[in-house]
């Protein structure tokens, strides 16, 4: 009977990750071809892309998952099921958990430092008409090299780094080395993983920072807003040009008699017929959208954008209140920065924390919720990164715009949602820590002395939290990955900071601006005739 309900429980669980696997390839798939390149597609990068971001998805919806199994091995009394009363059981659903966890970062791992960059740097040499595969496979290969080394210093560097020193300090440095050893085979390469991983959430901190944070409020805001009329853009643009016509005429008419034009004028006759170029690739695109049937319906479902905006806004000040409330209760009543401010338990009320755990006991509510809530980070990542692009410091690299993004371009973006989805996981546990870390479990509290057994009641039942014994509690695999290094807890606590500052000034910003073009970041002043030609097709 134990067996088939551990059985029963596994299946539904996975049964649950397998439809989200699959709605997450579609996905994925979708998302990529309806921005890529058509004149540029390339099938190697699309196939890395597509892959590179359903892992970084995958990986996410392990969070649940880890959740589930761990809160559905005890009763809500806080005694432990038949089938889990075991520990060799209880160890065995954790181990499949963990696995499932070395896997996927295994394979992240894999995509980040190998299989994204020999890819990019292989498209960049057939940039240069090469068409010797040996000799562009060999020089994607030598620039792959620096980021291979990079992993490999890193996976030293937590492998061979304990957390704790050694027992004996007048240890002679063979046995000191002995440890090193010691400590790498004990963890099985979990803080060598872990180092990694967590260097990588790292950087997906400041891409969480940088563009998540200005999507949060960027994407309810516009489609609170809306976009400007079609028709009376198209009259603003036609007065423009008629302006800009007028202004060459004008210029023009200076040589007509035969005289050069001076080297100011040259400049301004240049720079005029550029913008006319624009102006009238405008004119295709505004005529082109007040025809579509897509622009007519969009206006039909103005309603259902203001409200899905609203609700975008009142979701991001929902995140926006838990993490501030998660962030003043670590700094209230943690042990300090050397701890990575971890709490020892929920001190102040946390509003998302809670609603977390009201629907965990019915299965798959909190699933569809985490799910929700990563899908969120997603949806406002990728409007933050459409709408500022690629940028390194001020450099701008590649624009994210629907069918004319290139290759490379590509490549960036599945590496920066990747990065931000790692992050994702620790900012789940910075909105919601109870939850993340025990779930929905209970653990059952000795009653005092001079108590007799009619006074025990509910009283007797405690959620699971820090103080709580080590066999009566079980922690998700996803905590153990994320608090392994306590420096990178404290980096990640401050940048909560920061990400709640961004958030605020691109609300801010956001609120200031005027309402969109309806064909907003379709023109750009560098695009060439072929690359428009091929979207307006």
């Amino acid at each position: 009977m134990a067996d088939q309900s551990l059985l029963t429980e596994s299946v539904v669980g996975w049964s649950i990750f397998s439809f989200i696997l699959l709605a997450i390839l579609a996905f994925c798939w979708f998302y990529i071809r309806k921005y890529q390149s058509r004149q540029e597609s390339e099938v190697v990068s699309t196939i890395t892309a597509i892959c590179a971001l359903a892992i970084a998805l995958i990986t996410s919806a392990l969070l649940p998952v880890d959740i589930f199994l761990v809160s559905f091995m005890k009763f809500p009394n806080g005694t432990y099921k038949e089938w889990a009363a075991n520990n060799v059981t209880r160890a065995q659903i954790e181990d499949s958990v963990l696995y499932g966890y070395y896997t996927l970062y295994s394979i992240i791992l894999f995509c980040v430092f190998l299989w994204i960059p020999f890819v990019y740097f292989y498209y960049e040499e057939r940039d240069d008409d090469n068409i010797n595969k040996c000799l562009q496979v060999k020089n994607a290969l030598k620039y792959t090299i620096g980021f291979a080394f990079v992993c490999v210093v890193l996976l030293l560097i937590g492998a061979f780094v304990p957390l704790d020193p050694p027992t004996g300090q007048n240890s002679t440095q063979w046995q000191k080395v002995q440890y090193l050893f010691q400590e790498l085979g004990s963890s099985h390469g979990l803080y060598a993983l872990s180092f990694s991983i967590s260097t990588l959430t790292l950087i997906g901190m400041l891409a969480v920072i940088t563009y998540t944070a200005y999507g949060m409020s960027v994407l309810p805001l516009n489609l609170i807003k809306g976009t400007r009329s079609v028709a009376y853009e198209r009259l603003e643009n036609t007065e423009d040009t008629e302006d800009v016509e007028h202004q060459i005429e004008k210029l023009k008419s200076k040589c007509s008699d035969g005289r050069p034009l001076s080297s100011r004028d040259r400049n301004n006759l240049r720079e005029l017929e550029s913008r006319l170029l624009v102006l009238r690739r405008r004119g295709r695109h505004l005529e082109i959208a007040e025809k579509n049937c897509c622009t007519k319906v969009g206006r039909a479902l103005r309603p259902v954008k203001i409200l899905l905006g609203v609700s975008f806004i009142l979701v991001a000040l929902l995140f926006t209140i838990a993490l501030f409330i998660s962030n003043l209760d670590k700094a209230l009543h943690s042990a300090g920065i050397s701890s990575g401010f971890i709490i020892f338990g929920t001190n102040l009320t946390n509003p998302l924390n809670e609603l977390l755990l009201v629907l965990q006991p019915v299965f798959p509510l909190d699933y569809i919720l985490i799910t929700v809530i990563t899908v969120y980070f997603v949806i406002t990542s990728m409007a933050g990164i459409r709408h500022m692009g690629i940028w390194f410091f001020w450099i701008r690299l590649y624009k994210i715009r629907p069918k004319r993004t290139r290759p490379q371009a590509l490549l960036f973006l599945c590496m920066i949602l990747l990065l931000i989805i790692l992050h994702t996981s620790y900012m789940i546990y910075s909105l919601a820590p109870q939850y993340v870390m025990y779930g929905s479990q209970k653990y059952l509290v000795q009653p005092a002395a001079g108590f007799t057994a009619g006074n025990a009641t509910s009283d007797t039942t405690r959620i699971c939290d820090a103080n709580a014994p080590e066999d009566q509690c079980t922690v998700t695999r996803t905590y153990l990955f994320l608090h392994k290094f306590w420096f990178f807890s404290t980096i990640y606590y401050f940048g909560n900071w920061a990400f709640i500052a961004a958030f605020l000034v691109g609300l801010t910003v956001s609120c200031c601006r005027g309402k969109k073009s309806v064909i907003e970041g379709e023109v750009e002043a560098d695009d060439s005739d072929i690359s428009d030609d091929e979207y307006l097709h």
